[in-house]
Parts: structure tokens; C-alpha cells; sequence
């Protein structure tokens, strides 16, 4: 009794194990899911599938998805775009929105868009829905020299046929930047521009910023205005401070050329000096060598000193009476 248990345990193990292997190399609950819906596919194709390793689920449902819609596409098509790595399910929930938006989308460009790296369901409910971007506080400075602090809002709709090879939101967001800046810059007064904000919005509008991008620019809308530092003034002390600087800079020069030149004539003075007293100590040489070769007499020599010694003492009688002169003035 035990053994034909067992028996039949591994018989119903066995079936199991066949029944999971059949079923996962024959999809039939998916291949009656597609007959039910409409969509002719053979088992055939989905054991192939399988064999390609594609999953057939990734394919059947988004087809049976684009049969009810009424798309008209094919197995070989999905599935060719699912091996190049694309999101197939996404498409063709794209396709059907563009559709019921009356939106001309064929499965090329979708396929196309969403390989480039776009989510192309976006994009089309983008188209439907136009998007709005917020640029970050733009400050720009106007002729006046006053900072002018501007954020805008940039509503914007997908462009489908620019969708490969078109920039993006940051190409949008800086070439407003720019806008702004250069409308802000032309202005003479920073009143102008607190005024007239829609000014901004209709010079940015002209450029045409959104060539070359994913997107097309339905309006710009001025969020907020608000005025900042005084440029021109700020500069205008920093120039100051400059032209100051430098001009320190250059007496501060100027100072030590004329110390070194006061040194330079110090230095001289004292050259000059040595120089006197370098001749003055050659004079008694040249009397002595006088005397001893009779050119000068004794009594020449006694009275060159009598005529010295008379104008030391004059001297000295001179200062003395400049003491006296001056030194009453100094009590007084």
C-alpha cells in the first residue's frame, strides 16, 4: 500500500513538472487571451519567442492594447522594437493618447523618440497638457547701475517632430536668462523695467528661443520683480578704492626714491669730507718738504701761524658776540 502511494506521488511530481515546462515554453492562457481579443497569433510564434528570448507577455498585451484602439500594427513590429531595447508598452500607450488627441504620430517616430532616452508618453501628454517651467531668480543690472532681480514662467508644449535631436528644459531656462538679461541691460532706468515687466516677456518672445529645442514656448509670464544692490555704485567705490590704492602705491615710491637719494647725498657729504680731510692732512707734508728745501722761510712759517692764530681768535670772539645778542631775545 505504501509503495503504490509513493508511485503515485512521483507520477503526480513528474506531471507537475512536465505541465510547468509545457506551459512555459507554450503560453496558452496568453494565446487564448489573444484569440479572445481579436489579435491572430499562433503558438507557433510564441514558443519562438520564447526561443529569441523575448518575453511573449511584453509583446501580446500591448498588442491586443493597439488592436482594441484600432492602430493597425504588427507582432514583427513590437517585438523588433523591444529588442532594440525599447519601453513597447510605452509606445503604444503614447500612440493611443496621440490618437485620441487627434495628434499625428506614426510607430517610427514614437519608437524612434523613445529610443533616443524620452519618455514619449510625456511628450504627447505634453503636447495636450503644455508644461510650465520656472526659471531661477535672473539678476541682471540696468544702464542706471541698479540690479533688477527677475522670475519668469515659461509655458511650454512638446514638439513631436523635434523630439530627436531637440534640447531640453536647461537650453529653455538659459536662453530666457539671456532674454532677460539683455532686456533688462537696454533699459536706461530700472524703473522702466518695474513699469513695464511685460516688456521682458515681449523681447524674449521675439528672439524665438525655442528653435532648436523639444519644445515650443506658448508664453512667458513675468512671476516677480524685485530691485537689488546699486551696481554702479558698488563699482564706483571699488574703483576708488583702486585708483587710491595705487596712488599710495606710487607715493610710497616716490618716498623711497627720495629716501634713497637722501642717503646717496649723505653718502657723498661724507666722500666730500674724507676728501678735505685727506688734502688738509697733505699741507703740513708739503711745508715740511717746503722747509727742507728752502722754498719756505722760519719766518714765513711763524707768520702764517700768527695769521692763523689771529683768525682763530677773531672767530671765537665772533661767536661769542652772537651768544650775546641772541641769548637776551632767548630770556625775552
Amino acid at each position: 500500500m505504501s509503495s503504490s502511494l509513493i508511485s503515485i506521488l512521483l507520477i503526480a511530481v513528474v506531471v507537475i513538472i512536465v505541465l510547468s515546462v509545457f506551459f512555459s515554453f507554450f503560453p496558452l492562457t496568453l494565446w487564448i487571451s489573444a484569440l479572445a481579443a481579436g489579435v491572430r497569433i499562433s503558438i507557433i510564434n510564441l514558443v519562438a519567442m520564447r526561443l529569441r528570448r523575448v518575453t511573449p507577455s511584453r509583446i501580446v498585451n500591448p498588442l491586443i492594447k493597439a488592436t482594441k484602439a484600432g492602430l493597425g500594427l504588427n507582432i514583427n513590429q513590437l517585438e523588433s522594437h523591444y529588442l532594440a531595447g525599447g519601453n513597447v508598452d510605452r509606445v503604444v500607450n503614447a500612440l493611443i493618447a496621440a490618437q485620441r488627441a487627434n495628434i499625428p504620430l506614426e510607430f517610427t517616430r514614437a519608437a524612434a523618440i523613445d529610443l533616443a532616452g524620452r519618455d514619449v508618453l510625456q511628450a504627447v501628454q505634453m503636447s495636450v497638457n503644455p508644461r510650465v517651467i520656472e526659471t531661477p531668480v535672473v539678476a541682471a543690472v540696468a544702464k542706471n547701475g541698479i540690479e533688477v532681480k527677475v522670475k519668469a514662467r515659461v509655458t511650454v508644449r512638446a514638439n513631436i517632430d523635434r523630439l530627436v535631436g531637440g534640447a531640453g528644459e536647461e537650453t529653455i531656462i538659459a536662453r530666457v536668462g539671456e532674454g532677460i538679461v539683455t532686456t533688462v541691460g537696454s533699459s536706461d532706468s530700472h524703473k522702466d523695467v518695474l513699469e513695464n515687466p511685460d516688456r521682458i516677456s515681449r523681447t524674449v518672445l521675439s528672439k524665438g528661443l525655442d528653435a532648436g529645442t523639444a519644445f515650443e514656448i506658448l508664453s512667458i509670464d513675468i512671476a516677480d520683480v524685485d530691485v537689488g544692490k546699486n551696481i554702479g555704485a558698488y563699482l564706483q567705490t571699488e574703483q576708488a578704492e583702486a585708483d587710491k590704492r595705487i596712488a599710495q602705491a606710487k607715493a610710497e615710491e616716490r618716498r623711497a626714491m627720495a629716501v634713497a637719494q637722501e642717503q646717496e647725498m649723505k653718502a657723498r657729504v661724507i666722500e666730500m669730507r674724507a676728501r678735505v680731510v685727506e688734502s688738509e692732512s697733505e699741507v703740513p707734508l708739503a711745508m715740511a718738504e717746503a722747509l727742507r728745501s728752502g722754498k719756505l722761510g722760519v719766518m714765513d712759517y711763524m707768520n702764517m701761524k700768527n695769521i692763523e692764530a689771529d683768525t682763530q681768535m677773531r672767530g671765537s670772539l665772533g661767536k661769542m658776540g652772537e651768544g650775546d645778542h641772541n641769548g637776551p631775545q632767548n630770556n625775552k
